[in-house]
């Protein structure tokens, strides 16, 4: 099958998802969910769809059950949007790649905290000047008779 088309069905799968999940969903153990990506075969049967919680293991648990139990409702907006012969049947799979960056940056930023207060602040600068009135006039005036001159 073209790979275009299953590219252009996996971003459709993907935002149907997405905005199902943010506005559908009444579950409450559904909180906290970024759809990442989906994965579509190529004979669009089949949908992997790629998703990030933020929370410990108990609350990605929860969410993912959740996820699995409303899978028949997401499918059934994922047909009303995509209008092909076949539906394709989601599996959610947690990434934990997002939740591992923001860790990880949350690591890092503890790790350095001297070394980004040693950094001068750039409103500080010793380079910087203060104009009065008149130099400050006289900038505009150079402005002004030099943009008029420029074709």
């Amino acid at each position: 099958m073209n790979t275009r088309r299953v590219a252009k069905a996996a971003e459709a799968i993907r935002e149907s998802v997405s905005m199902t999940i943010l506005l559908g969903l009444r579950d409450p153990r559904v909180k906290h969910v970024t759809v990442l990506r989906a994965e579509v075969s190529g004979d669009l049967r089949a949908a992997k769809i790629y998703v990030s919680v933020m929370g410990d293991a108990k609350a990605q648990s929860l969410t993912m059950h959740g996820l699995e139990s409303a899978r028949g409702f997401i499918q059934a907006k994922v047909a009303e949007r995509l209008q092909t012969k076949n539906t394709p049947v989601l599996k959610f799979v947690l990434d934990p790649g997002v939740k591992f960056s923001a860790e990880t940056s949350r690591a890092l930023r503890e790790v350095m905290p001297e070394e980004s207060a040693s950094v001068e602040d750039p409103s500080e600068s010793e380079f910087e000047t203060e104009l009065d009135e008149t130099e400050l006039d006289a900038i505009d005036d150079e402005s002004v008779s030099g943009s008029a001159d420029v074709r």
